[in-house]
């Protein structure tokens, strides 16, 4: 199953309908074909009354080729960072606590990017990458359409004492380690995907 949202509404992609039919609420559709999608995703998004599209497939690799057409791909990576005391760190820009995170240069791994990222957001260096974690989906406005962001995450350590320094130039206003106790209270200023992502953490 692959979940992509919309803001803070959710397009879940199955190929076990019976499964996500036992959800009390929400739109259900199998498709089939993927002419009628583009459609489909349009009239979701003005339904502002539901939170939850499912959409089915016996075939879950045509259903994500399916909806991935319906949006320009865009790459990106980020990191899930702490330190020696067990801190986490995270950015807080345009009004919301996030992780440092951002698209790839051309050519560019996204083990690489997901480091370079980390490092220029947080202006930090040193940080070492452990291992993927999860990848998370969005979409958002882009030129005269839609994109979809493949976020591809990273467990990181950082073993260095230079302070964060936030990187204007990116909109971020702070870069903070937080305890682990103390995380509740910001992922609620957060966004969906990245509460997903400390949740794929364990926490």
């Amino acid at each position: 199953m692959y979940k992509v949202f919309f803001k803070d509404r959710k397009v879940f992609l199955t190929d076990n309908f019976a499964e996500h039919f036992q959800v009390k609420y929400g739109l259900f559709y199998k498709l089939r074909d993927g002419g009628d999608l583009q459609e489909l995703l349009s009239f979701y998004s003005n339904l502002k009354s539901i939170d939850s599209l499912y959409l089915f497939h016996p075939d879950i690799d045509y259903l994500r080729e399916e909806f991935r057409k319906c949006f320009t791909l865009i790459p990106a990576a980020g990191g899930l960072v702490t330190n020696s005391k067990g801190e986490f760190l995270l950015i807080h820009r345009k009004g919301k606590w996030d992780l440092p995170k951002g698209k790839l240069d051309r050519g560019e791994s996204v083990e690489a990017a997901a480091v370079r990222e980390v490092e220029e957001e947080c202006g930090i260096q040193g940080v070492q990458l452990l291992e993927p974690l999860v990848a998370t989906y969005h979409t958002y406005p882009y030129k005269d359409g839609t994109a979809l962001k493949k976020t591809s995450w990273f467990t990181m350590n950082y073993t260095g004492s230079e302070p964060p320094v936030p990187q204007e130039a990116e909109d971020i206003t702070e870069v903070r380690w937080v305890r682990r106790n103390k995380l509740f209270s910001y992922l609620e200023d957060s966004f969906p995907a990245i509460r997903d992502v400390f949740t794929c953490y364990g926490i």
